[in-house]
């Protein structure tokens, strides 16, 4: 398994992102990935989400498949591999 940190910047939609918020959290939370952690930046500009997945194809297509992708509320993201310490 290899560790992926998830890097998300909202676009200016308050609306939308918050009729999308439900279904985001119910995604990332039941999908049960190894090493998951995430949640919203403090001043609720994006977020980051860390877990774990066998491949890069994978962890993308978990990004893309993401409901804030889906409902077009994010405006740039990250993925990347991540070696901890």
């Amino acid at each position: 398994m290899h560790r992926y940190a998830y890097f998300y910047f909202m676009a200016a939609e308050p609306e939308r992102i918050r009729e999308a918020i439900p279904r985001h959290v119910a995604y990332w939370k039941n999908l049960d990935l190894p090493g998951y952690i995430g949640g919203p930046f403090a001043d609720r500009s994006g977020g980051l989400i860390i877990f774990s997945a066998p491949d890069s194809a994978t962890a993308e297509a978990l990004v893309l498949h993401d409901p804030f992708q889906e409902a077009g509320v994010i405006e740039k993201h990250w993925l990347k591999e991540w070696l901890p310490e």
